[in-house]
């Protein structure tokens, strides 16, 4: 009837809209997808996720899952398929988490690289509980050597000194346990413990990964904020027109230090030699984490999940990667062995399709010359 219900006055003028576009790259999107089908393959196992993350942008170039359906041809799609495990499942990272215990005991001041921990006899009894180095290490070992090693012990030694609260800030200031903004519906926050009395099995198995669930692409962020050195950018799902603000969560001296001590995880010797890349130097960490029983206390017997996170190249990183493969059934399990050879497949294109000039050439062996001497008499060649 022409009645007045509200004056609704212009709380904004209206702009011209942009371009919407999604920050995924069809290139390494495709690389990322025939990579992890093919150790999926290969190792026989149930699924897998693999996110890439831009550096500097916070972009999200690549998020792939396995199995994977066709939505252009429905006739044999699994509801299982259509989940995007990167975002919902979440898993125990294991010793993926030990390049951010050591940056809290770094950043505590208490620890310096050059110290050594003893891990003899490569056990470690705490009440009825055992940590076990799969390594069997003998003897000290540097704060490099035992991420090269994976000691469970002696970053668990390292652990008690520095309390489980300074771990758990670190873990916390690089988005574990958080939601990461990103809007996706059903996305998971996973779970970072927090107690008011850290007790020496909370402390210890927090510092290597287990007793906290995270992500895919909360893995994959958190290692972009050490690449980053210790800025936190925003993740995005959808293109970036500017470089968007961040937050310096890790002192950037420490961030460094733990870039190299990544970058020894494998390129020393005895270290991850299964991801390395040609031409670059890369940085990242494996990590293998037996699976939780459902419906009772305690793990599963043979089923684990093959983890690698990491970044490249490390002169100047511009890219971080994350893979989760579950339950691999043949040939092996550990992360290294099932999921560092994807990160140094995939971290190869990915380098070479963004132009990414490489920092690790071999040096150029001088061309010599031969030059025909003049008589200077006769103007021709002796």
């Amino acid at each position: 009837r022409g009645r007045l219900i509200k004056d609704v006055q212009v709380a904004q003028n209206a702009k011209a809209g942009k371009a919407l576009a999604l920050s995924i790259d069809l290139r390494l999107q495709y690389l990322a997808h025939r990579e992890l089908r093919n150790a999926l393959l290969e190792f026989g196992a149930k699924a897998g996720s693999l996110v890439m993350v831009d550096v500097r942008t916070g972009e999200v170039l690549a998020m792939v899952n396995q199995p994977t359906y066709n939505p252009n041809n429905r006739r044999n799609l699994q509801p299982a398929a259509m989940r995007n495990r990167a975002m919902i499942d979440v898993f125990e990272p294991g010793s993926t988490m030990k390049p951010f215990s050591m940056s809290a005991a770094l950043e505590s001041g208490r620890w310096k690289s050059s110290d050594t921990v003893d891990v003899y006899p490569g056990t470690l009894q705490i009440g009825k509980y055992t940590i076990r180095d799969v390594s069997r290490s003998s003897g000290p070992l540097s704060l490099t050597d035992i991420l090269i090693k994976s000691s469970n012990v002696g970053m668990s030694k390292i652990a008690f000194d520095i309390g489980g609260q300074s771990i758990y800030e670190v873990m916390q200031q690089v988005g574990l346990g958080q939601d990461t903004g990103l809007g996706f519906p059903g996305e998971r926050v996973g779970n970072l413990p927090n107690y008011r009395e850290w007790r020496k099995a909370e402390t210890a198995t927090l510092s290597y990964g287990y007793g906290l669930s995270v992500t895919a692409v909360q893995l994959a962020h958190a290692y972009s904020v050490l690449a980053n050195n210790g800025r936190s950018t925003n993740l995005s799902l959808a293109r970036v027109d500017r470089k968007p603000d961040s937050v310096q969560v890790i002192p950037e001296n420490i961030a460094v230090v733990i870039q190299g001590m990544l970058q020894q995880v494998i390129e020393a010797s005895g270290g991850v030699y299964r991801a390395k890349v040609p031409g670059y130097h890369v940085a990242g960490k494996s990590g293998t984490a037996r699976k939780v029983s459902v419906g009772s206390r305690g793990y599963r017997d043979n089923a684990y999940r093959s983890l690698f996170a990491g970044f490249g190249p490390v002169s100047d990183p511009r890219i971080a990667v994350a893979i989760v493969i579950d339950e691999p059934s043949q040939g092996g399990y550990y992360g290294g062995l099932v999921s560092a050879p994807v990160f140094g497949k995939v971290m190869a294109g990915a380098l070479r399709l963004m132009n990414i000039a490489p920092d690790n050439l071999p040096p150029a062996e001088p061309v010599k010359v031969e030059t025909a001497a003049v008589d200077p008499l006769k103007g021709g060649r002796i």
